[in-house]
């Protein structure tokens, strides 16, 4: 049974400050904390790979700060990379507690700036269809963002909220469908206010302030100035060259292809989107791990509302997060597209890895745009190749039950102690981070030892189970060029 989604409805009209935002998480067997009392979930997410501000941490080499931080990782500071480099002789399983407090020390020493490169207003015309109703700047191309911004079956929801991409920028509209005594159109007004930025990270500030004004629109049609005040008060004007600037072409510092990790990325959702993830998914999230860290081409279906559907999208981002520098350099970008429609063809075809949601069913019928498809909580592929790939084993298991455990551990603490210096987001980010640091780390220190041979004890170390995840490990080898040789025996084989 498909859990249906549990964002807050469309809230007061004044802007809130983020922090004070956030209504009760649901309950579990061990109570979850209230976002109220906590800062917001979702402040501090290592990136998956797009250069997100012309600021960022300083360049620099590893900081390396003593004995005490060498045991549970040095922190690493350079000009497209900034988290844990875990150390750890022969660790089990990441320490959420030890990691996340070395992750809390960081507190690094710059912010990211706000860039919105447009305002938009679109609403759904009963003769011609979506259309684009106002926007600002007058002259920016928005062409497709009609039909990014109102998700294909949108009308059967009261709102939603959608993430989407748009050439290099970034976008967030709040959508809301108001009842209406109008014949011309036919009972209800359907509109969306959205806005668009080189970053996705800072979006979630505006989820409030989009919501009131698509409300405002839909009861005070045609009155702008509000949209027109904020545009001018965080507008990017992004630097051309020779002296010019605008606010419709990118600059140097906007999304550029960066291999390593972003020092922040910045999303929340009320309930905590990790914790939805780890819900709905449940073991079939080291499945999404595994195509994850081969670069596959991931495309989520499920019907709206699509704005949690976006945030099961940069969960699996996350899932392939590794902060050893120099990994993934030789790789296909691990690109969020959030929500995509018929109009993202052309662009998906020149795509090798990427993860979007769509609402449109008939996607699921052109395979050559992706490597897995998953259709709410079914994860499936028609790569024969991938196929191994799809079946949970012991060593799966065990990962989860420990993800679980660890989960529990954070939410009793958190109940317990009122500490909310750590989230169920830094927990499960770190818990793949240093999975998958520790399994690069050591094909790294196999691929420059004598023989190069990777050993079952060696895949046991890395958490894999040496039969069961050996196609996993074959690919892993192929598509990041890792020179090893693998003797781990297949008993399915002669």
């Amino acid at each position: 049974m498909v859990e249906q989604s549990d964002r807050a409805p469309l809230l007061d009209w004044e802007e809130t400050p983020a922090a004070e935002l956030g209504p009760a998480a649901p309950q579990d067997k061990v109570p979850e904390p209230s976002p109220a009392s906590c800062r917001a979930l979702g402040s501090t997410a290592p990136g998956t790979g797009w250069s997100t501000s012309p600021g960022g941490p300083a360049a620099g080499a590893a900081a390396v700060r003593g004995e005490a931080d060498s045991e549970v990782g040095a922190v690493h500071r350079g000009p497209c990379w900034d988290a844990l480099s875990p150390v750890r002789e022969s660790p089990t399983y990441p320490d959420w507690e030890s990691g996340i407090a070395v992750k809390n020390q960081r507190a690094p020493n710059w912010e990211e700036k706000d860039q919105i490169v447009a305002v938009f207003v679109v609403t759904f015309d009963t003769r011609s269809g979506n259309i684009v109703e106002w926007c600002l700047p007058r002259d920016i191309n928005l062409d497709g963002v009609e039909f990014k911004s109102m998700a294909s079956g949108s009308h059967r929801v009261a709102s939603d909220f959608i993430y989407f991409r748009k050439g290099s920028y970034f976008g967030l509209a709040c959508f809301a469908n108001m009842p209406v005594e109008s014949e011309l159109e036919r009972g209800a007004r359907m509109k969306s206010v959205g806005i668009l930025s080189p970053s996705y990270t800072l979006l979630y500030r505006y989820m409030h302030f989009l919501e009131n004004q698509v409300r405002h629109q839909l009861e005070v049609p045609g009155h702008y100035s509000q949209l027109e005040a904020f545009y001018e008060d965080k507008k990017g004007v992004l630097p051309m060259g020779n002296g010019a600037t605008t606010s419709l072409q990118p600059g140097p510092w906007v999304p550029t292809v960066n291999r390593c990790m972003h020092p922040e990325m910045k999303i929340t959702h009320p309930a905590g989107c990790m914790s939805q993830f780890i819900k709905f998914f449940g073991e079939q999230i080291m499945i999404l791990w595994k195509f994850a860290l081969l670069r596959k081409r991931i495309l989520i279906f499920s019907p709206p509302p699509v704005g949690v559907v976006c945030y099961r999208v940069y969960c699996c981002c996350c899932l392939a997060n590794v902060s050893l520098p120099g990994v993934g350099l030789s790789v296909p970008e691990f690109r969020p597209f959030f929500y995509i429609n018929v109009a993202d063809i052309e662009a998906l075809e020149t795509e090798l890895s990427y993860v979007a949601c769509t609402t449109e069913k008939i996607f699921e019928e052109k395979k050559d745009l992706y490597d897995v498809y998953v259709d709410n909580q079914n994860v499936k592929t028609h790569n024969e190749n991938l196929q191994p790939l799809l079946r949970i084993n012991s060593a799966d298991r065990d990962k989860y039950r420990k993800l679980s455990e660890q989960r529990q551990m954070l939410l009793y603490s958190l109940e317990v102690d009122g500490d909310c210096s750590s989230s169920e987001e830094d927990l499960f980010i770190l818990f793949f981070m240093e999975l998958n640091n520790r399994i690069f780390q050591t094909l790294w220190e196999v691929s420059g030892s004598q023989d190069k041979t990777l050993t079952e004890e060696h895949v046991r170390g890395m958490g894999l189970d040496p039969q069961g995840d050996r196609s996993f490990l074959i690919d892993l080898l192929e598509v990041y060029g890792i020179d090893v040789m693998l003797v781990i025996d297949n008993p399915c084989c002669p």
